[in-house]
């Protein structure tokens, strides 16, 4: 009887400790596609012309850091068009990444591999990390602002 017990008791404890970690797990994901208060803007210089768009940034530590880097002054991106859904280019510096298996829509600005910076205009599937989201633009804007070619992106904390 004190052994049904002790291993009864002992399944118990396992059982808590798992789902204790499972649960743990999930508080933790660092984006859960949550907006922040945190507004930037975004100047984007194409063959279509000067746009101004605004963006607000997502809830994790990756769009926090980039927020920080803007408190440092306006960032200027040369971006190119990869796979005709996205407009990429180089931060110049890495920022922490929190990358989670995500479907893009038009106007997601994603960090890629910690140091590219893109702006959709169409889906993708892919491990990434969401920084944020063009505001009130619809797919058909977002493709004509961006144009075809290449484009400049400034990116400056909306004031």
């Amino acid at each position: 009887m004190k052994r049904l017990f002790a291993f009864l008791i002992s399944v118990f404890l396992l059982a808590s400790t798992a789902c204790a970690n499972r649960n743990s797990k999930e508080t933790k994901s660092s984006d859960k596609g949550e907006l922040s208060d945190m507004k930037i803007s975004i100047q984007i210089t194409s063959d279509s012309g000067n746009h101004k768009l605004t963006a607000t940034l997502a809830d994790n530590s990756s769009a926090t850091a980039f927020y920080e880097l803007l408190k440092k002054g306006p960032l200027t991106v040369d971006m190119h068009d990869y796979g005709s859904f996205e407009k990429v280019g180089s931060l110049g510096t890495s920022l922490p990444r929190n990358d989670t298996q995500i479907t893009t829509t038009a106007g997601d600005i994603i960090l890629y591999q910690g140091n590219q910076i893109t702006i959709y205009y169409d889906t993708n599937s892919w491990n990434f990390t969401r920084l944020g989201k063009v505001n009130e633009i619809t797919q058909a804007e977002l493709k004509k602002i961006l144009g075809k070619g290449d484009v400049t992106a400034v990116f400056e904390i909306l004031e």
